[in-house]
């Protein structure tokens, strides 16, 4: 393929993989980073192969539309995975997250309309879909399920809330300007890391491996590979006929059942026993990404996820 795409938040934990696996596929990309001169956003993006020859870097910001507009004219699709992640409280809920969040993507909507994109994949996420207290007990949460801004609103749970209303306002955007939008709600995104920094998943596996009794009830779902993730976007932006929301997850899980398979993969570690149901009401499910495996999607299973995540953070000094 010789066709240009856009990535933004290209030196980020899924965004690198994406990048990688689109140069593999023989894409040009014009990938954003936010400081150009920073080697820790940029070396190991200049280090995959084929980038000399078909990656371009661009530093953004997510609140200026005309450094949006210069990274992604030219494109002819979009991936728009820039947005601030973290589970932990924030001082400024609205500048930390909301504002680069929502605003950020409604920029990167109307630079790919301006620029005549044909389609733009938005990375938005599991917690786009859960919390949401209110969802029949005796029913999976599935893509028409959306997370309670209320409920977000009410127990400060910012980050859910930053990715619920940046989806909203895309699907809006989308449908009132004719742009072609698909959307890919990942789980917990864990495996081997290519950047030099760790993401807010990998985190929550090192402080579990060492010890941490975190349970994560407003968060956590399920675990996907990160690879798993990149090449979920690949896929829907080359089928033209998907459309909505995708979940991207390898089963609807406890974060029992996560803290119980690393316990078991690594004796060694000191991983605490948590109870068996750690999220009352959250139904399991396995195999609950329906519409990415009808369009071929393989996930990768949890143990598996598990053992590329722990190998990476050893070989990287983490742990």
């Amino acid at each position: 393929m010789s066709s240009v795409v856009c990535v933004t938040g290209g030196s980020g934990f899924i965004g690198s993989w994406l990048v990688r696996l689109l140069l593999d596929r023989g894409y040009a990309v014009h990938a954003t980073v936010m400081h150009l001169g920073d080697e820790a956003e940029t070396a190991h993006l200049r280090a995959l192969e084929g980038a000399a020859e078909r990656l371009h870097l661009f530093e953004i910001d997510l609140l200026d539309p005309a450094s949006l507009l210069a990274a992604i004219r030219g494109s002819a699709g979009v991936f728009h995975l820039a947005s601030p992640c973290t589970v932990n409280r924030v001082h400024d809920p609205q500048t930390e997250l909301l504002d680069p969040a929502v605003k950020g993507t409604l920029n990167v909507l109307r630079a790919a309309k301006e620029s005549g994109v044909g389609r733009v994949v938005v990375t938005s996420s599991i917690s786009a879909i859960f919390p949401s207290p209110g969802w029949p007990a005796d029913v999976v949460k599935d893509e028409s399920c959306w997370t309670d801004l209320e409920y977000c609103r009410q127990n400060e749970l910012w980050y859910p809330a930053s990715k619920t209303l940046a989806e909203k306002a895309a699907w809006e955007f989308a449908e009132g300007n004719g742009l072609d939008v698909v959307v890919v709600n990942p789980g917990t995104v864990m495996g081997p890391i290519i950047p030099p920094a760790i993401n807010a998943s990998m985190a929550m596996l090192m402080r579990l491996l060492q010890g941490c009794t975190d349970e994560y009830p407003d968060f956590y779902m399920g675990s996907v590979h990160v690879k798993d993730v990149a090449l979920a976007h690949i896929l829907l932006y080359e089928n033209p006929s998907a459309t909505g929301r995708h979940l991207c997850v390898e089963a609807i899980s406890h974060w029992s059942d996560f803290a119980s398979k690393v316990a078991e993969l690594y004796p060694d570690y000191k991983v605490p026993r948590l109870p068996k149901d750690t999220q009352p009401g959250l139904l399991r499910a396995q195999n609950p990404a329906k519409k990415l495996i009808e369009l071929g999607m393989e996930f990768t299973s949890m143990e598996q996820i598990i053992k590329d995540a722990v190998e990476s953070l050893k070989s990287k000094g983490y742990i």
